[in-house]
């Protein structure tokens, strides 16, 4: 293996303070990392020959998983660094990522950061609109794309002639029309790649803007959030302490590193602990994947975990009776368990029975995550309760967490000897928080963006002049957690004057079996209808039939909030159909606008 050589780093002269899990490597702090290139430097220094990221790549035999040490990794973002300075680029320049999670995605990264550049990650899946507008806006001077189809996507809606650079990691059998597109194979022997490839961290400000993220764009244009070094280096240190990860440890990585629940958790966090990151094939294999990798630790949003509970239930549906009082029971026993540890139960002899039957009773459940799974961080949108009753009472612990794009983005989560899965936890340690007009969740923490990009008034409408960030969240305290009630754009105003949350309403609706994905649609209308997608358990029930089942899921609501008219879409809403966010966010506007049909037989309904 080849020497490292490295560009000193003052930083690592001084002795920062060490937080430390018993019998754990100590993971690198904010101020001894600096910057995120430094991190990368410090954790090489540290354990060069650690496993740091797994990835499956397909060849003639079907495939098989490679991996890279943290050495490697280094050496590797170096040679990218070689290439990318041919390019003539100058700190503070923009380059897009437009990939899938993998080691190309976080060699660009760490090259660019490095380099004193700022990343733009942009969905894999994205609209090519919408990728245009964020080019453009941030005015990028160099992008990667999976192949040349998808940047002529993009191109087709903005050709976009400030952008030097497209790189593609597929090569073209022919030449392409535009000079600008590169195969990334052929751009990165440019420079010959060395023996001894030296990975620099020329930008040493942690005040710098490493990276512009933009929204995932639910409604409207999508906004740039700008974070530094320091903000990101902050919040992944604070993250944490909160809940411990070590070398040990091994994270499957699914969610986009687009998204900064996935990059500062599933990516920055990692290489602060020294823990190694497989990166996940795609949520088609992820079943086979967790069994493979069997990780420690995942990354996840709550659609991942419903999903597991209705086939589940299904299958339990069609099960013998004693088999479901079975498990009902095991759930039930396991709850309480559970609350015991949590110091809010007693015991009672029948916890003596909880244990051996969530050995039982989950032990399937558990392998088909690979059977070694210590917890998953919850993020990006609320937990049913029904979900987390019954993982939590199989003997899964699964951490709800709350964030924002704009807080680097975690701001709260639950803590594994603290955990109460009805609220997103207490606040991470430096974070302030407190409820401002209409119980707004407002947040004040070293982790809050420096601003929009380009955008000073939506910048000082979400940031005031005291440095609180203005959520748009609802919540309140129960004692030190916090609890979220809503959002204040998604209240529906009813012609009658009536407000109604809508999306707790679309939420109790999905309890349901039948019902798979829904949007109400009620504002300035007299009474709320609802456009629901069906799952497979519903078959063909007539209007009266699902109107009865969806409005018994609303009996804690308000009885203006009964659904009076109901239209089936034909089709489920997904990232490729342009109906839901990257993360998995119904887009409501779009919804609305392809099927205007099925809202006007709403009005014809009531």
């Amino acid at each position: 293996m080849s020497t490292l050589l490295f560009q000193p780093h003052p930083i690592l002269s001084e002795k920062p303070p060490r937080y430390e899990r018993a019998g754990s490597c100590p993971f690198i702090c904010e101020r001894e990392a600096n910057t995120l290139g430094g991190l990368l430097v410090t954790r090489v220094m540290r354990s060069p020959d650690n496993l740091a990221y797994r990835w499956f790549e397909h060849d003639g035999d079907g495939g098989h998983w490679h991996g890279l040490t943290w050495g490697e990794i280094a050496r590797r973002a170096g040679h990218w660094q070689r290439t990318l300075q041919t390019e003539g680029l100058r700190a503070g320049e923009r380059v897009a990522i437009m990939l899938p999670n993998g080691p190309d995605w976080v060699s660009l990264d760490l090259a660019a950061l490095g380099l004193g550049l700022i990343v733009v990650p942009l969905y894999i899946n994205d609209r090519p609109e919408n990728a245009a507008y964020c080019l453009r806006h941030a005015d990028c001077r160099l992008l990667i794309v999976p192949d040349a189809y998808r940047w002529h996507e993009i191109a087709s809606v903005d050709a976009l002639p400030g952008l030097r650079r497209v790189l593609t990691t597929m090569a073209s059998q022919t030449p392409d029309p535009d000079s600008r597109v590169m195969d990334l194979q052929s751009w990165l022997e440019r420079p010959a790649p060395t023996e001894e490839e030296r990975y620099e961290v020329i930008e040493k400000d942690p005040e710098a803007v490493a990276t512009i993220c933009y929204t995932s764009g639910t409604t409207g244009r999508p906004k740039g959030v700008t974070l530094t070094h320091r903000n990101i280096l902050w919040n992944a240190e604070a993250g944490l302490r909160a809940v411990h990860a070590d070398e040990d440890d091994r994270f499957l990585s699914f969610l986009p590193l687009s998204h900064m629940l996935e990059r500062t958790a599933g990516y920055y966090i990692p290489m602060m602990a020294g823990a190694c990151v497989s990166f996940a094939r795609g949520i088609a294999e992820l079943g086979e994947d967790m069994k493979h990798e069997r990780p420690t630790v995942l990354i996840a949003v709550p659609r991942i975990f419903e999903r597991i509970e209705e086939k589940v239930r299904a299958s339990l549906t069609a099960s013998p009776l004693p088999r479901r009082v079975l498990f009902d029971t095991t759930v039930r026993l396991g709850w309480e368990r559970f609350e015991r540890s949590m110091g809010r139960a007693t015991w009672c002899p029948r916890q003596l029975f909880a244990a051996s039957l969530q050995n039982v009773v989950g032990d399937r459940l558990r392998a088909a995550f690979g059977g070694q799974l210590r917890f998953a961080i919850i993020g990006g949108a609320a937990l049913a309760d029904h979900t987390a009753r019954m993982f939590v009472g199989l003997g899964f612990r699964l951490l709800q967490g709350y964030g924002m794009t704009e807080a680097s983005p975690v701001i709260s989560v639950n803590r594994l000897d603290d955990d109460d899965p009805a609220t997103v936890g207490t606040a991470l340690p430096g974070t302030e928080i407190r409820l401002g007009a209409d119980n707004e969740i407002l947040v004040r923490s070293p982790a809050v963006m420096r601003g929009y990009w380009n955008d000073e008034a939506a910048t000082r409408a979400t940031v005031d002049a005291d440095g609180w960030l203005h959520t748009g969240d609802q919540g309140e305290m129960r004692g030190d957690r916090i609890r979220i009630s809503g959002r204040l754009k998604d209240i529906m105003v009813l012609s009658t004057g009536e407000k109604l949350p809508a999306a707790d309403i679309e939420a109790a609706l999905c309890l349901d079996p039948w019902i798979e994905q829904a949007i109400v649609i009620g504002d300035g209308r007299p009474c709320v209808g609802a456009l629901v997608v069906l799952s497979d358990a519903a078959g063909q029930p007539d209007h009266a039939q699902l109107l009865e089942r969806l409005n018994a899921t609303l009996k804690r609501f308000p009885g203006y909030a009964r659904i009076h008219a109901v239209e089936v879409c034909s089709e489920a809403w997904t990232v490729e159909n342009e109906l839901l966010t990257p993360t998995l966010k119904a887009r409501r506007h779009a919804i609305i606008a392809r099927y205007p049909g099925l809202i006007a037989a709403l009005d014809c309904r009531r």
